[in-house]
């Protein structure tokens, strides 16, 4: 299994809608980078769901239920998307402040790639956060 984290800006998708939708194709991620990111996704891969911009914190936990395959947001048919369900939400939001104040998580994509919107997370990157988020 291999691990994530997913942003969406809670005023266009925030974790509430997710939930209440069950499921949700991640469309509209153009990046190359979090396209190969995208492409590398198998079912079962977990995400943590961080709000950007507003709120910037992890959220939630998602799964990745379907591999990637085209988007069909995407007129140009070069984009991919995945389907994500959510496992639930976490415990203690984590802040971007929280993760940056944190020595181990320098290298971190969401510190290193601010503005990646599919960032990979080693399992020791996961673990670490997942404790601050009990």
């Amino acid at each position: 299994m291999a691990y994530w984290l997913i942003k969406s800006e809670p005023s266009a998708y925030s974790w509430q809608q997710f939930v209440a939708d069950k499921k949700t194709s991640w469309t509209g991620v153009r990046n190359a980078q979090a396209a190969i990111n995208l492409k590398a996704m198998k079912p079962g891969d977990r995400c943590f769901f961080y709000h950007s911009n507003e709120g910037k914190e992890i959220v939630g936990i998602a799964e990745i239920v379907k591999a990637a395959y085209p988007d069909p947001t995407d007129k140009d048919g070069k984009a991919v998307t995945v389907d994500v369900k959510p496992v639930g939400p976490v415990k203690t939001p984590v802040t971007l402040a929280a993760i940056k104040a944190e020595p181990k998580l320098k290298d971190f994509g969401l510190v290193r790639q601010s503005r990646l919107s599919v960032v990979p997370v080693s399992a020791e990157q996961w673990k670490l956060i997942e404790k601050m988020a009990k």
